[in-house]
């Protein structure tokens, strides 16, 4: 299996920390957020990783030629920002033909990510991916699910006022071979996709959901983050 880390975003909502930081290096208890992934993916056997960057892309290219893993992973830069979606497609040769992990670098996470691969391993042969989810104690600022008895996603509500609940997407997906030419193929190279609004949508009723068993914090806020501090 790979992996793709979607890392090139500008980090906004953590300034002043990623004024000079890019925010998939930002340090969770004195280790690059960055490194969690790295190590995580390494353990679930990925063979092979990509990186989009773009802010402060020197700095990321910089610490993947030092790491442990850099025989694994290349970078992808982007000189104008892609979206989620539009990195997936610009990389398509990378993916397309075999089970990825689609992975959000913003996020930390504590689970060893075990339960997620079996249960893809073992969903219904209709189901083309799998999302962790998440409990949310603010549903307003994510995107909500609604499962049937099987675990099958069956509505995806972004960041609505009233939401159905507060099972959360935490935007990280496994793939299966089929996912490029039934959900990505004929969508222009180039272009700005945004992966939650444009591509999640279409695959209401063949993607399903696992909860996940452990923490898992969208680091993005000053608060989530010295959360995630907490628990490095």
């Amino acid at each position: 299996m790979k992996a793709i880390l979607l890392a090139a975003g500008l980090g906004t909502r953590l300034k002043p920390i990623t004024d000079k930081t890019p925010k998939c290096l930002v340090p969770i208890a004195g280790r690059p957020l960055l490194s969690y992934w790295l190590e995580k993916l390494e353990n679930l056997g990925v063979t092979e990783i990509l990186i989009n960057v773009h802010y402060l892309s020197e700095q990321v290219e910089n610490y993947i030629s030092q790491s442990p893993y850099k025989d694994k992973v290349i970078t992808a830069k982007e000189n104008t920002l892609l979206g989620t979606g539009g990195t997936l497609i610009k990389n398509a040769d990378f993916w397309k033909s075999e089970p990825v992990m689609v992975i959000h670098a913003d996020n930390f996470c504590l689970s060893d990510l075990s339960g997620l691969i079996n249960a893809h391993s073992n969903k219904l042969n209709n189901i083309d991916a799998s999302l962790l989810l998440f409990t949310s104690s603010q549903p307003t600022q994510c995107g909500i699910v609604v499962m049937d008895s099987d675990n099958v996603i069956n509505e995806f509500h972004e960041k609505v006022k009233n939401p159905p609940g507060c099972l959360a997407s935490g935007a990280l997906f496994v793939f299966s071979n089929t996912v490029y030419e039934r959900y990505f193929k004929g969508l222009k190279e180039n272009e700005f996709y945004d992966l939650s609004k444009d591509i999640v949508p279409k695959m209401m009723g063949k993607m399903q959901g696992w909860i996940v068993d452990n923490e898992y914090i969208d680091i993005g806020t000053p608060e989530n983050y010295q959360h995630a501090q907490k628990l490095g």
